[in-house]
């Protein structure tokens, strides 16, 4: 049945829910991207090497990866709404700390702690999220949403460098930090007047409520009606003992330090290999992030090809992300067609970028098909932390690979190269493991 059929019969609240994760996510790139634009101001300002850029970002990254393991935790037990609401506020304090690191003793000490304080607060962002989407939407609709409210992710990375580079002109650096950083504040004021768990928000209509609900009466696998907020008490442990666990951990250790490579690469990259800075890097970015919309809501909506023809939600999951893992390798070709124009890297990397974005909506509704509501968030910090893990390595590499090619092999070119290679071939890797670890559809019933 299509999704305005279904929204006419029983109604349209759970939409308003994706929306302000959508626009949370929106929030949660904007602000990551403001350094990453900024970068080529602020290492001539600071006189920052790849190296002390890659310290920067790595140091998000690892600080990430720490504050997700505890991150889902947490949001599993303040419940969604308050879980997500502290955490964006912890983060937009975050953002908004980075315009007086400069007052901080050290070349790179003061940006190092205000990307940690962001990190911590970021952790929250998709536990929260996909927790939410896991209680306001049935498995089948739940990698739509979980791309819909995705692509603000790429709505943020195109909306950055369109604003960001602007208000540093005319305002001055810091100002980009403390307006960006102040817009996630409005959307708390949003989220605590519009949501409630199902079971208790009054806003949504009974014949909603019972189709967010419709796993419960039909899936087979369980037996009894799953709780939003109920159920025995479980620990990491628990977790770590579970093949579904490791699978989704590994899926985003090898892939999601791609995508944050090229978010806070790119601008660094386009100066590097083209002598692009300020507002020349406005629009190569803006159309790199707006071809992963594409990618984003496409691949969320891709797997109901292969479920409506009779395949189990994972199964048709991960039929739909082994061909989503084939398009990454496109960047293969970044480094070689761009010696012929700097937009053919663009689209290169565009068309990775956007592969990304509908395997991480794939990879993250695979938790909800597995794992009961309760441990979902917990699942995801798990899953998170893995991938922050992975973010730091290649960040933190990359800018030592680079310092390293541009002093011994006379250019950054050969660095860059090396790093596609790792990028294109992430993904298939990344998908060949996770289905030997869980070759068929096998919920966990004793969470």
């Amino acid at each position: 049945m299509a999704i305005d059929s279904i929204n006419e019969k029983v109604g349209r609240y759970r939409w308003t829910i994706c929306a302000l994760l959508f626009f949370a996510t929106t929030i949660n790139y904007l602000d990551r991207q403001v350094l990453s634009l900024l970068q080529p101001q602020l290492a001539g300002l600071f006189h920052w090497t790849d190296s002390d850029y890659g310290t920067i970002v790595g140091v998000f990254s690892i600080a990430y990866a720490i504050s997700m393991l505890f991150a889902g935790r947490i949001v599993d037990f303040l419940g969604t709404k308050k879980g997500y609401a502290w955490s964006i506020v912890l983060w937009s304090v975050g953002a908004m700390v980075h315009a007086f690191a400069a007052f901080v003793p050290g070349k790179i000490l003061g940006f190092s702690f205000a990307r940690t304080v962001l990190a911590v607060g970021e952790s929250g962002n998709f536990p929260a999220a996909i927790k939410a989407t896991a209680e306001y939407f049935p498995k089948k609709d739940r990698a739509l949403a979980t791309g819909i409210f995705n692509s603000g992710a790429n709505i943020g990375a195109i909306l950055a460098p369109l604003s960001i580079p602007w208000i540093a002109i005319h305002l001055g650096w810091q100002a980009a930090f403390i307006i960006i950083g102040g817009l996630g504040f409005l959307w708390v004021i949003a989220w605590l007047l519009l949501y409630e768990i199902p079971s208790k928000n009054k806003k949504l209509g009974k014949t909603e409520y019972e189709y967010i609900h419709t796993d419960d009466l039909v899936e087979v696998h369980y037996i009894e009606k799953e709780s939003e907020t109920e159920g025995k008490e479980f620990s990491y442990l628990d977790c770590l003992k579970y093949k579904q666990t490791w699978a989704f951990a590994f899926g985003k250790f090898m892939t999601d330090g791609v995508w944050w490579f090229f978010l806070f690469w790119t601008p660094a990259y386009l100066k590097a290999q083209y002598g692009m800075t300020g507002m020349e890097i406005v629009l190569p970015i803006a159309v790199l992030y707006s071809i992963t919309v594409i990618g984003s809501v496409g691949g969320g909506a891709f797997p109901t090809v292969f479920i409506n023809r009779g395949l189990d939600p994972y199964a048709g999951r991960m039929k739909a992300m082994i061909i989503i893992a084939v398009f990454p390798l496109c960047i293969l070709l970044a480094q070689r067609l761009g010696h012929i124009n700097y937009w053919w890297a663009i689209i290169m990397i565009a068309i990775g970028a956007s592969a990304h974005q509908a395997w991480s909506a794939n990879l993250f509704t695979t938790v909800s098909d597995m794992f009961p509501k309760k441990a979902t968030a917990t699942i995801v910090g798990i899953g998170g932390m893995a991938g922050g893990i992975g973010s730091f390595l290649i960040n933190k590499g990359s800018g030592v690979l680079f310092d390293y090619s541009a002093a011994h092999w006379g250019s950054k070119e050969p660095g860059y190269t090396i790093v596609f290679i790792i990028c294109a071939v992430a993904y298939v890797s990344a998908w060949m493991v996770m289905k030997s670890l869980v070759p068929k559809f096998n919920p966990i019933r004793d969470l």
